[in-house]
């Protein structure tokens, strides 16, 4: 079958604007009729589905246009990553949502969470996050070893570390900032940003100079971890840190 753009976007769920915009930017080119409308038959479906996943997934539309139209792009192995990755995420939900239960079953007096308990859907969130986010490209740059005791370190860290861990993300944020007003990387408001960072990088392993440096590097040349920064300090911040 063939769909118009109106049939295909009731079909599927997307607007028919963002059909036209990823028409425009080449990422789901229809067939056209001799009338000049767009038609969207099999492979356009399959190309659609294909993006929905990945958007479920959150990736941007650049980095989708990016993949599937890799050269050695390979459907049936892109749908068994993705299917692991919704699983994790289904997996990360659910223990969310028992430790919501634990929480309504303390009000009611009925159980007594531990210390440890509070925190730890929170922390293999994170983990998990960092995993999906980061995993491939941190494992092929430090190794399956230093990761896992990265994740390992992070799910053991007690209560006092896990405040003080999100105390040191709030810090280094604000020293960022402060960092880009100046506009010296060697400015006191810089320097203090990474000394802020290093002790928080410590509570995940140890990283000699070149180590950290590489991993600031990344920071700059990895456009998602670009995007952590520059998001949470403003533009420039990842940048920022990396000279600094």
């Amino acid at each position: 079958m063939h769909y118009g753009i109106s049939e295909l976007s009731a079909l599927s769920g997307v607007s028919v604007r963002m059909l036209r915009h990823y028409d425009e930017i080449g990422l789901l080119t229809p067939q056209r009729a001799e009338n000049g409308y767009r038609r969207y038959g099999d492979a356009e479906l399959r190309r659609l589905q294909q993006i929905l996943f990945f958007r479920e997934m959150e990736f941007p539309l650049d980095e989708i246009h990016r993949i599937i139209d890799a050269p050695d792009y390979d459907a049936a192995q892109a749908l068994a990553t993705q299917r692991e990755r919704l699983a994790s995420k289904r997996e990360r939900i659910d223990r969310l949502i028992e430790s919501v239960d634990k929480a309504l079953l303390e009000c009611k007096g009925v159980y007594a969470m531990k210390d440890r308990e509070r925190f730890e859907a929170f922390k293999k969130d994170l983990v998990d996050q960092n995993e999906a986010k980061y995993g491939e490209e941190i494992r092929q740059k430090y190794g399956d070893a230093k990761v896992d005791e990265s994740n390992a370190r992070m799910m053991n860290l007690t209560p006092e570390q896990y405040e003080r861990m999100q105390d040191l993300q709030a810090q280094i944020t604000n020293a960022l900032i402060g960092a880009l007003q100046s506009g010296d990387p060697a400015g006191e408001t810089a320097q203090n940003a990474v000394q802020l960072h290093r002790q928080w990088l410590s509570l995940f392993g140890h990283y000699p100079d070149e180590a950290y440096l590489g991993l600031c590097d990344m920071y700059v040349q990895d456009p998602r971890f670009t995007a952590y920064y520059d998001e949470s300090a403003g533009k420039g911040a990842a940048q920022m840190l990396r000279d600094a």
